[in-house]
């Protein structure tokens, strides 16, 4: 590996492998389908569940690493079928290696997607499972810029009615949180004029002083999203996140030259070619990774150093448990999301998530690794379908 390459940097602790029992002995992973409360919506999807690939790595001696993507659960047979083959048997300090091999071996199914969430799973486990085996959180074991990460709120759905998306926002800013993101693109972008009222309201509901952000999840034209701007940031809107799809680089780089906000994108990077031209078009203020899709803590933290040798912000998309730790890690963070969805999920399926103070979640000091398993799901239907208690 060229000394230049960022992973170099990955796991230069002094951690190795301890002396009995470290080799991986088995790679389990398990799907959780976790129906909405609600039938939910953005500019472009509208859903009514969230499937969620679970993957515990586990040594000889009996330690669990986990790791977790939301993604499909074809993902599931991703792993069984091309991935754990190349991980069992290894050891913890090989998941660098381990992580070349699993690229490469999806070459022909095709890296970007799928395949990408299930070596998301999988690397995280990997770094999970070294962590608990060194002792350490995980935030310390990849080595720690800071203890403390700020969070925004993120929900809001176009799906929600404006008494909904009013009292959630502004429930976020009475716990301390300094900064809310609402969904916009209501129809596929075809009704600007609603979307206007509805962040009227927002910004009425959590006051002047909170950070007011939008995301339209790529439902807007380049012109569509230029005069948008402009309206939005009438009601100080400073952050806007893919009015255009994140492929379509061009008009990202148009619309930010002319938006009176920062634009953001990147949760749809899975490669490190997809952060670095993200990074080298100037289409961004702020790039986003997602450790559940841009192959896990290894390719997240790659983004992170490609972010920070850019100087360009960098902020942790969905998924508050884990990012939580990696924002830590980061050269830089801007924020990380505190997604309504995973709020509700995580702690459904884990143990020891993390609940913000005062706008920062604060990741255990005490704990190895960064979370443990708490659910024990029924079997249907080929996935496991974990229902909220009511």
């Amino acid at each position: 590996m060229p000394a230049d390459d960022p992973r170099v940097a990955l796991g230069r602790g002094g951690h190795g492998d301890p002396p009995d029992g470290s080799c991986i002995a088995a790679l389990e992973a398990m799907v959780l389908r976790i129906p909405t409360a609600a039938p939910e919506a953005d500019g472009t999807l509208e859903w009514r569940a969230t499937t969620m690939l679970v993957v515990e790595a586990v040594s000889r001696s009996g330690i669990r690493g986990i790791g977790y993507s939301y993604t499909s659960a074809a993902a599931g047979v991703v792993v069984g079928d091309q991935l754990r083959e190349l991980v069992v048997g290894r050891r913890p300090s090989e998941a660098l290696q381990a992580w070349d091999a699993m690229v490469r071996a999806v070459r022909n199914v095709g890296l970007p997607g799928i395949a990408a969430a299930a070596i998301s799973a999988v690397d995280t486990a990997l770094w999970d499972l070294r962590a608990r085996q060194a002792g350490e959180p995980l935030f310390r074991f990849i080595g720690a810029h800071r203890t403390e990460v700020p969070i925004y709120g993120s929900g809001g759905f176009t799906s929600a009615s404006q008494d909904e998306l009013t009292e959630q926002l502004g429930g976020w800013v009475a716990q301390g949180i300094p900064r809310v993101k609402m969904k916009i693109g209501i129809d596929g972008g075809a009704r600007p004029e609603a979307d206007v009222l509805r962040v009227r309201a927002a910004r009425k509901a959590i006051g002047t002083e909170a950070e007011l952000f939008v995301d339209a999840n790529g439902a807007y034209t380049r012109r569509l999203a230029i005069d948008q701007a402009h309206r939005l940031a009438e009601h100080g809107v400073t952050y806007f996140e893919e009015p255009v799809p994140q492929r379509r680089l061009d008009d990202l780089k148009a619309i930010r030259a002319a938006a009176p906000m920062a634009i953001a994108a990147g949760e749809y990077s899975y490669t490190r070619e997809d952060t670095r031209d993200l990074l080298a078009s100037g289409a961004v203020d702020i790039v986003q990774a997602d450790a559940t899709r841009c192959l896990g803590v290894t390719g997240w933290m790659e983004a992170a150093t490609m972010a920070a040798g850019h100087a360009t912000p960098f902020s942790a998309h969905t998924a508050p448990s884990l990012h939580a730790h990696l924002g830590c890690a980061a050269p830089a963070i801007a924020h990380v999301e505190w997604f309504a969805d995973h709020v509700r999920i995580e702690p459904m399926v884990f143990d020891g998530v993390l609940s913000p103070v005062d706008g920062y979640l604060h990741p255990d000091r005490r704990r190895p690794g960064w979370v443990l398993p708490s659910v024990v799901p029924t079997w249907i239907g080929g996935v496991y379908e974990l229902l909220e208690e009511t």
